[in-house]
């Protein structure tokens, strides 16, 4: 299961977590930093990725859309990128149950 990070995230977060989500990355990585969502939301169903976000907009898009790419929204405010880390580490187990479910689009992680 690959995550993508989106720009409202650190790009410090992949190699924190790439022990659990092997070949994630963030939208850096691939030029998308300054994409619009559209363009980032084709990019992940292309490419198979899950996006990972705090911004409502893929939440929704999720929501009205569905799959692929699925979403992961992070109803979180500032906080440290530590906190992300951990919380992306302790949900392993909830984001591969998301991951295998044929019909959920979206996951909120508080």
């Amino acid at each position: 299961m690959k995550l993508l990070l989106d720009h409202n995230l650190s790009h410090r977060i992949v190699p924190l977590i790439a022990d659990l989500y092997p070949g994630s990355s963030h939208v850096k990585d691939h030029g998308l930093q300054r994409a619009d969502d559209e363009d980032v939301w084709r990019f992940a169903a292309r490419s198979s990725f899950i996006i990972v976000s705090k911004d409502s907009d893929f939440h929704q898009r999720s929501l009205v859309r569905g799959h692929p790419p699925k979403c992961v929204f992070l109803k979180l405010g500032n906080c440290p990128t530590t906190h992300i880390v951990d919380i992306l580490r302790r949900a392993h187990p909830s984001l591969a149950a998301f991951d295998a479910n044929a019909t959920e689009s979206t996951l909120v992680l508080l």
